[in-house]
């Protein structure tokens, strides 16, 4: 009697154990909780393949699974740039949502702009898998996805929907060139025709290291015949307010190259609007401690990366006279962001952050920094753009 007694009270505990986690679980999911997305849902997530993972949570913010964040997104946020004004500078990178599926769940939590991408011409698979890596104890990841991409047709269509809608956010495009492709500028010319009527800004990507030959685009007879054909193919376009160009950069360029670019960035012919800095790099810092997946091939992304992106920004605000800049690259806080934002940036993205840390990261870094910006005495976050170049 007294060993069912036993039993039945090990089974009760039990069931009352696996309610109380469940509760636990689902409060924790619902509320947003920042540790208990660090320390208890995260660390479950990534159990997973890094791709399997990936692919779930662009399936979660296309299916608006995570829940809305509740900050309210205050004045001293808002940032006009490109024609367009933005309710906060917080964006996710390009690289996430590569199709156009998650826009309004990343909406929900609290993204200010979405970019996707890269979308490439024709569909392609990309690299063979595995293709993405954790490094958990440095805080980053190395992928070699290769422009995996469903293509300018069904992404274009998904963004129609979505601009159609109530629920509307600001959308870039980031273009890339099919792997096969035998007339690279041609690829980005149709991208600026397929998506330049649509898409909020576009973005030029030939900086990826997983695509033979694109980063050969950045030298400076390259990248002027490439620009000089699609700003002239931008400003044909039929429509009176024309499309924000960008050009987003490798990390690895030299101070030369950089400087070239800078200069042709001023030749009339290759006028854009922006700048992205920077890519994941090839590069693979001394101090990386996870061994076993460091060198893998492929571009780094996360926090070994931040203060590489920040010089970087600083250095090119400084060539071009203060162009726009989206600065990316190994941003986890609002400290790192009002770094990238006081070296010249105007907005800022993050992605890896995500991986780590979950959808609780954007409001995070929304709130600290708003308490930078009250401490330096802001009244807008544009002020302080470039403040820390001087």
């Amino acid at each position: 009697m007294n060993k069912l007694s036993s039993k039945r009270k090990l089974k009760s505990l039990m069931y009352i154990t696996v309610a109380g986690y469940g509760a636990f679980t689902a409060i924790g999911f619902y509320k947003g909780n920042e540790k208990f997305y660090k320390n208890y849902f995260m660390p479950v997530i990534h159990l997973l393949d890094a791709e399997k993972a990936h692919n779930l949570a662009v399936l979660a913010c296309k299916y608006r699974l995570f829940p809305k964040s509740h900050y309210k997104d205050p004045e001293i946020l808002k940032v006009k740039v490109f024609g367009k004004e933005f309710p906060n500078p917080i964006g996710i990178a390009a690289g996430f949502d590569k199709d156009g599926k998650a826009v309004l769940g990343l909406r929900d939590i609290g993204f200010g702009f979405v970019e996707i991408g890269s979308v490439t011409p024709e569909p392609q698979p990309g690299n063979q898998q595995p293709r993405v890596f954790r490094l958990m104890q440095d805080f980053a990841v190395i992928n070699r996805y290769g422009f995996n991409s469903e293509g300018h047709d069904r992404v274009l269509e998904r963004i129609k929907d979505i601009k159609g809608s109530a629920d509307s956010n600001i959308i870039g495009v980031n273009l890339g060139k099919n792997k096969t492709s035998s007339d690279p500028i041609k690829d980005y010319v149709n991208g600026i025709k397929k998506f330049g009527l649509t898409a909020d800004y576009l973005v030029i990507n030939i900086s990826s290291p997983n695509t033979p030959g694109l980063r050969d685009m950045q030298s400076k007879e390259n990248l002027r015949k490439l620009l000089a054909a699609l700003v002239e193919t931008r400003n044909s376009l039929p429509v009176k307010k024309k499309p924000p160009l960008l050009l987003k950069l490798a990390p690895d360029l030299s101070h030369q190259e950089r400087k070239d670019i800078a200069d042709i960035l001023k030749k009339k012919d290759c006028k854009i609007d922006g700048l992205i800095i920077c890519n994941t790099t090839v590069d693979r810092p001394k101090s990386l401690k996870c061994a076993e997946v460091k060198n893998e091939t492929g571009g780094l992304s996360g926090a070994p990366l931040k203060s590489m992106s920040t010089r970087m920004i600083k250095e090119m605000s400084e060539l071009t006279g203060g162009m726009p800049i989206i600065g990316v690259g190994g941003i986890s806080s609002g400290k790192d962001a009002y770094e990238k934002i006081k070296a010249g940036a105007t907005l800022v993205q993050l992605y890896t952050a995500m991986v780590y840390n979950g959808p609780p990261i954007v409001s995070k870094v929304k709130k600290e920094l708003v308490e930078l910006l009250h401490k330096d005495g802001f009244n807008n976050i544009s002020e302080a753009v470039g403040k820390g170049i001087h």
